[in-house]
């Protein structure tokens, strides 16, 4: 199994900002799709934005999108999240997640996936939004 190390969480004002970091081992960033999802206590894990390994392609779910950004730097084998203007009601668990889509590129950046696809995942990151 693939190693994904997630950092970068933390306690914030509503309306701060935060960026989050997933750090890959060189096989598990190879996969052609990498995703970050969020799970707050007693609700389902929710997709939140992926990025493609062709062409960078990205994809941001409709709750998040035009606050939250996803990106990667492959010099470190590492994909970023940051996300702006938090409110409380994104407080959650954030997780990082690796897989293989097929077609990579239409599924990836089209949103066209669930949790099931991905087969290895980090350990996750509190981040909690709270005046």
């Amino acid at each position: 199994q693939g190693q994904l190390v997630e950092s970068g969480g933390g306690t914030v004002q509503p309306g701060e900002s935060l960026r989050l970091s997933c750090a890959a081992d060189v096989n598990t960033y190879a996969s052609n799709c990498m995703a970050w999802f969020r799970q707050a206590p007693g609700k389902e894990r929710e997709g939140v934005a992926s990025i493609s390994s062709i062409g960078a392609t990205t994809y941001v779910a409709d709750s998040v999108k035009g606050r939250f950004t996803i990106s990667q730097d492959n010099a470190k084998n590492t994909i970023y999240l940051q996300m702006n203007s938090l409110k409380p009601g994104d407080t959650a668990m954030y997780y990082c997640a690796a897989g293989n889509l097929a077609p990579a590129r239409t599924r990836c950046s089209g949103g066209d996936w669930d949790s099931g696809d991905f087969g290895d995942w980090g350990q996750g990151t509190q981040v909690t939004v709270s005046s």
